[in-house]
């Protein structure tokens, strides 16, 4: 029987799946978190998760699915020889999508969670600045939560604390939990690599930096009404 008081964070250690790993903590009694190495360039990102994990005081298991790298050799994330897009063009998703990431993750984690009794999976995914991912739509979300309940005979809950807010509203929801500091200096968004503030020049640095900036200014501009 699934327990629904727990709750188990899909975790990469970047800034969306840390400030849902506190979302979690403050909504569940306890709180587990897995995250996966399927082939990515920074590799570093689990090891970075890990700390993050371990300072939060929460349970964090790694699973090896190298597979998901090597079954598309079209991803810049997993493929050093291929280029990587600096933005989406048309339609198509930029060549940093990683096909069935996404599904292949939120799959594993429901019978992990289902081993354990855990019945809220957890996951940063977003529609508002999903950079043309697919998997990260909220139409994908619902249909795999009844698939994977339908699947497995089981009534899984997927949150999506982030689903529809921009960057700047994810930063300031993690100031809303007390961890601004910590994801901005201790998290890994960039796809180089970078901890903290990262490269600044990859897609998801570009992303994660107007989002700060915008709220930067709206909390200075907060502060400054108060005075």
């Amino acid at each position: 029987m699934l327990d629904p008081k727990k709750a188990l964070v899909v975790f990469s250690g970047g800034q969306d799946s840390t400030t849902c790993l506190f979302w979690a903590k403050k909504h569940f009694d306890e709180v587990y978190a897995v995250g996966f190495r399927y082939g990515q360039l920074h590799q570093h990102e689990v090891d970075i998760a890990s700390e993050i994990a371990h300072k939060a005081d929460v349970h964090y298991d790694i699973l090896d699915v190298q597979f998901i790298g090597e079954l598309s050799k079209t991803c810049s994330l997993t493929n050093s020889s291929i280029q990587m897009d600096s933005e989406q063009v048309g339609t198509l998703p930029p060549n940093t999508f990683v096909p069935g990431r996404n599904l292949f993750f939120m799959s594993i984690a429901a019978v992990y969670a289902r081993e354990r009794g855990i019945m809220n999976l957890v996951t940063g995914v977003g529609q508002t600045d999903f950079s043309g991912y697919p998997d990260c739509r909220d139409s994908f979300i619902r249909s795999l939560n009844v698939t994977l309940n339908l699947g497995m005979d089981e009534q899984f809950v997927i949150h999506t604390p982030l689903m529809w807010l921009d960057k700047c509203q994810t930063w300031a929801l993690a100031d809303d939990l007390g961890v601004f500091d910590l994801i901005r200096e201790h998290t890994l968004t960039c796809y180089r690599g970078i901890v903290g503030d990262g490269c600044g020049e990859c897609p998801a640095c570009k992303l994660r930096r107007a989002g700060l900036q915008k709220y930067l200014t709206i909390r200075n501009q907060q502060q400054n009404d108060k005075s």
